[in-house]
């Protein structure tokens, strides 16, 4: 029975994951605009740090429920008990 909820449980997160990666193409996308806003600023500091920012926030929005959806399995796995 515990073997059954867990692989349910692993089934679940890596649906997950996917979702959220595709989630995150979706705002790859919508990061086009960021890149645009920067070239029509000229690339001043400020339009390069909203873009940088912008980006760094799509970025660990992925990194991050990705490496804990690891440590997650990781705990999981009865084999490293």
């Amino acid at each position: 029975m515990t073997h059954r909820r867990l692989t349910l449980l692993r089934l679940v997160l890596k649906s997950a994951a996917v979702l959220l990666a595709l989630n995150e193409i979706r705002g790859l996308i919508l990061a086009a605009p960021v890149f645009y806003a920067m070239y029509q600023a000229g690339g001043s500091l400020m339009a390069i740090w909203l873009g940088v920012s912008s980006l760094l926030g799509i970025a660990l929005s992925v990194i991050v429920p990705l490496f804990l959806v690891r440590k997650l399995e990781a705990k999981l796995d009865p084999s490293s008990a």
